[in-house]
């Protein structure tokens, strides 16, 4: 048996609005083909189209016209669709908070030589950060300390660490007798997590400098941030071996004031790159390979001299 709606906002004869009513409703048909019992309800089909004012409490008041629970039927939508219409921007954000928790430390590196010997030091997980390798660390200072004429400690003075990164350079220099180092890193997150707590740890914050800006900009605007204490007694130049342009990077160095006549340069590079003999005032004193890493050491012409003469000294046995 076949049933149509007697309401009399239909027609009998096609199931469309009457022309001469005044609620604008939703065009619907309701059919069934057995009694209507009250376990089951009659299917109600709704069919309009955007833009004809339909809201959502004419819909309720269409349900509840035929005894109906209009919150069964205009549910909310489920978990699923509401987290697909968040859109991408919620996901990015998600995706940039995990990259921050992924950046964890761990203790690898250590204090090799001076007064914080065996301490250990803390690096960063991954490869965004690369610490110069503790044998090429501990073959600089013994070179420097020769060429300086004290082989058991740095002579005192200054150091200046460029792109410094956890700092094991400049802590090694304070630990073998440096009295000030300058580390220059421009990675906020580095410098708050590794470098500082390492400071803190070695006891050495309180004769440290930190400059959290680019070296170029650092090299450009030198007295800005070092004042006018004159050329640093030593440097070390340890950058990320992709980022940098080796020979822009020591022609910048070698015309920097910081550099003096007695200083001394600790140059760190890769495979298949062409240093020069000299850099600026200074001479290349010594340099050495390990595996796919270099070791240059610029310093004055009276340290060269002086390695050489020490070699021409016979050994009495």
């Amino acid at each position: 048996m076949s049933v149509v709606s007697s309401s009399p906002l239909l027609s009998p004869s096609s199931g469309r609005l009457s022309s001469n009513s005044s609620t604008n409703l939703p065009l619907f048909s309701t059919s069934f083909t057995k009694p209507i019992s009250q376990k089951r309800y009659p299917l109600i089909v709704f069919s309009y189209k955007s833009g004809t004012g339909s809201t959502s409490e004419d819909k309720k008041e269409l349900l509840k016209r035929y005894g109906l629970d209009p919150d069964e039927f205009l549910s909310e939508p489920s978990p699923k669709t509401r987290r697909r219409k968040e859109g991408r921007g919620s996901k990015l954000v998600v995706s940039d908070e995990k990259s921050q928790e992924e950046r964890t430390t761990h203790r690898l590196l250590q204090v090799l030589g001076g007064k914080a010997r065996r301490k250990k030091l803390l690096s960063p997980k991954g490869m965004d950060v690369r610490p110069m390798m503790e044998v090429v660390k501990g073959a600089a200072f013994d070179i420097l300390q020769s060429a300086g004429g004290c082989p058991a400690s740095l002579r005192p003075g200054r150091w200046l660490d460029l792109y410094s990164g956890t700092g094991s350079v400049g802590i090694e220099a304070i630990s073998r007798g440096c009295s000030e180092v300058h580390f220059v890193e421009m990675d906020p997150w580095v410098v708050s997590n590794v470098l500082t707590p390492n400071l803190e740890w070695t006891g050495f914050l309180d004769v440290s400098s930190i400059h959290t800006v680019r070296v170029e900009t650092f090299l450009e605007r030198a007295e800005q941030f070092v004042g006018k204490d004159g050329p640093f007694d030593y440097m070390s130049v340890t950058p990320p071996y992709t980022a940098v342009d080796y020979e822009v990077l020591m022609a910048q160095i070698s015309k920097s004031a910081l550099v003096g006549k007695d200083s001394f340069i600790v140059v760190e590079y890769p495979l298949r790159t062409d240093m020069l003999d000299t850099c600026g005032c200074l001479v290349k004193i010594k340099d050495r390979r390990f595996g796919r890493t270099h070791l240059a050491i610029y310093g004055p012409d009276w340290a060269q001299k002086k390695r050489k003469s020490e070699k021409k000294i016979p050994i009495v046995t």
